[in-house]
């Protein structure tokens, strides 16, 4: 009887601690699948930045970009403020060689040509000239437009590592608000095949890859709250010690 006790407790104790090893383990699956997701989608939850910093002379700030690094260069004088990657024109739509001024500064822009078309819950993309007569248009959302050239501006999008826009220059989501807030109305901009600050400052410039990343769901994408979901919390710029 003693013995026939021990061993019924040894089986029931066997038996749970089966149990718990295999909850524990589903839930480490359950665990380490987020995180997996999580660190694949980084529209979601990118780690991507830049540093950015302040401008003390707003008259003093200019931007360059240099075609052949894929780089943006804020700068004060001779003080860079901003440096990033950036994706631009291909080769049949090239993005603009000259200099400039922005202008036509949107922070919640929306494509006139490409987007989409809406019927109901029916969201499909399309161009606005194909529009369908019982559907609307819906442009691609284009926030932190800063317009240097009619019909093209920097805004906050995919930065591929290779040239893919129609001619506009894609800033990442984390580091477009900068830009944004650092560019005014009027800034002079200067776009050139190269710069030296290409050997320097952008030298080992660091590139996003959310251009893995899926696309939302369209859906989404001609919501408000994509919008609302790309506002940057708290302070843009670091303290200039």
């Amino acid at each position: 009887m003693y013995r026939f006790q021990i061993f019924s407790l040894s089986n029931t104790e066997l038996k749970a601690n089966k149990k718990f090893r295999a909850f524990y383990i589903r839930l480490a699956l359950i665990i380490v699948l987020n995180l997996f997701i999580a660190s694949c989608n980084s529209f979601e939850q990118g780690s991507y930045n830049c540093l950015a910093y302040e401008p003390k002379n707003r008259n003093a700030v200019s931007v360059k970009v240099s075609l052949s690094n894929s780089a943006i260069y804020v700068m004060e004088g001779e003080k860079p403020l901003l440096v990033t990657a950036t994706c631009i024109g291909r080769q049949d739509t090239p993005t603009p060689i000259g200099t400039y001024e922005a202008f036509n500064k949107l922070p919640r822009k929306r494509s006139n040509t490409y987007g989409f078309h809406v019927s109901g819950n029916d969201v499909r993309p399309g161009k606005r000239i194909d529009t369908p007569s019982k559907s609307k248009y819906v442009g691609y959302p284009m926030p932190c437009w800063v317009e240097f050239k009619a019909g093209y501006g920097f805004h906050t999008g995919y930065v591929h590592p290779v040239p893919r826009t129609h001619g506009c220059l894609r800033i990442h989501k984390n580091v477009a608000p900068k830009f944004f807030a650092l560019v005014d109305e009027g800034t002079p901009i200067k776009i050139a095949e190269s710069f030296p600050e290409d050997k320097t400052i952008g030298k080992k410039i660091r590139r996003p890859k959310d251009y893995t990343d899926p696309d939302p769901k369209n859906s989404y994408m001609v919501s408000d709250k994509y919008f609302d979901d790309l506002e940057l919390k708290g302070s843009l710029f670091e303290r200039d010690s």
